[in-house]
């Protein structure tokens, strides 16, 4: 079981894995060795999710699922394919809790006086900046200012 959070658990038979040689420094090791760990695990076919989590998790984690409804997260920073597995685990995890975490709910706050006021100030300025930039016609010098 991978636990995600205190409510949620998510067995291993609902995840798979697959190795590939990784793309990093390390000579002959890393040329013969499958060491980068693949995590893929189909959010639509889980039977641990309910229906809303599902589509939280499509909605939040959308570019890291694929057509068919898998979501991949790839490890290569360790040299051995267990410890890369732990990482991918340990990430998919944290993915799943943050995307499964309600947002907080924003209040309604109002603006300040003194930002309604800077507000008001700079929206003269550039009106004044703006009538600068016009032609001036001989006939209306000394009136608009």
């Amino acid at each position: 079981m991978i636990r995600i959070n205190s409510k949620l658990s998510i067995p291993k038979n609902e995840i798979s894995f697959r190795f590939s040689g990784a793309s990093k420094p390390g000579g002959q090791h890393v040329n013969r060795s499958n060491t980068r760990a693949t995590l893929l695990f189909n959010v639509d076919e889980s039977q641990t999710l309910s229906e809303k989590q599902k589509k939280k998790i499509r909605e939040k984690l959308s570019e890291r699922i694929n057509k068919e409804g898998v979501l991949q997260i790839s490890s290569q920073d360790y040299r051995s394919q267990r410890r890369n597995r732990i990482d991918a685990m340990k990430r998919f995890a944290g993915l799943i809790r943050r995307a499964l975490e309600r947002s907080p709910r924003r209040k309604d706050t109002r603006p300040t006086r003194s930002s309604k006021e800077k507000r008001l100030k700079k929206k003269k300025q550039r009106g004044r900046r703006k009538k600068l930039r016009k032609k001036i016609d001989p006939g209306s010098v000394g009136r608009d200012f």
